[in-house]
């Protein structure tokens, strides 16, 4: 055990906590839940550069981080679908309403299959880090899930108060295209990193261990 695992281990621990103020019909808890999202997301940049820069990247670490990660994604996912099939208020979002399967799907599909084909890869003994277009899904899908939250939150709160008037238009016009548009970007690098990591894993499962992209850090 060192700094950068039990920073890790600590996301893990808050990924229940982020869906279980998520669930609380409170605005001020649904924020809350953000804060602690976003403590969660941040960290994952954390515990890899300490990892890296202390020389501290174990077996562990690299177990447990993109279990991290992957857990932070499939819970927060579920809960956005559960909520807005419960509630269609807490949706409305331009173009989506709410969560649909088919999104769960791409989102939960890609990082089943990726986690798959690393566990192969593994098996020749080989280990495929995160790549740069890993790493911009990751970013789009936490941006995504950060507005998300937030915007359950703001639903919240305008159906609470009966909000109304001019500028709860334009925050609600702003603030559902933004997470629109965020949802529509991450879903794109969703797919496109997946076909990246399909042509790595190709090489892999097929031979050359020491092509580009095989080597050691954390990161999914």
């Amino acid at each position: 055990m060192n700094l950068p695992n039990a920073i890790t281990i600590l996301r893990v621990a808050l990924v229940p906590l982020v869906a279980w103020l998520l669930f609380q019909p409170s605005p001020t808890l649904r924020v809350l839940s953000f804060v602690v999202f976003l403590a969660a997301a941040l960290s994952d940049l954390v515990d890899g550069s300490l990892a890296r820069s202390r020389g501290e990247i174990t077996n562990l670490g690299k177990l447990i981080d993109p279990i991290a990660d992957k857990l932070l994604l499939t819970v927060t996912l579920i809960s956005f679908f559960i909520l807005t099939r419960g509630d269609p208020g807490l949706g409305g979002i331009p173009l989506f309403g709410g969560i649909a399967t088919w999104v769960l799907v791409v989102f939960i599909g890609r990082e089943a299959i990726v986690t798959a084909l690393r566990g192969a890869a593994a098996h020749r003994g080989v280990v495929v880090a995160a790549g740069p277009s890993g790493k911009r899904k990751a970013l789009a899908q936490n941006v995504f899930l950060g507005a998300m939250i937030l915007w359950i939150a703001y639903r919240t709160a305008a159906a609470l108060n009966g909000w109304t008037g001019t500028l709860n238009g334009f925050w609600r016009g702003f603030h559902g295209w933004f997470t629109t548009i965020s949802l529509l970007v991450a879903l794109a690098l969703t797919v496109y990193s997946l076909a990246v990591y399909l042509a790595v894993f190709r090489r892999v499962l097929s031979a050359d261990p020491g092509a580009d992209g095989f080597d050691q850090p954390r990161g999914g």
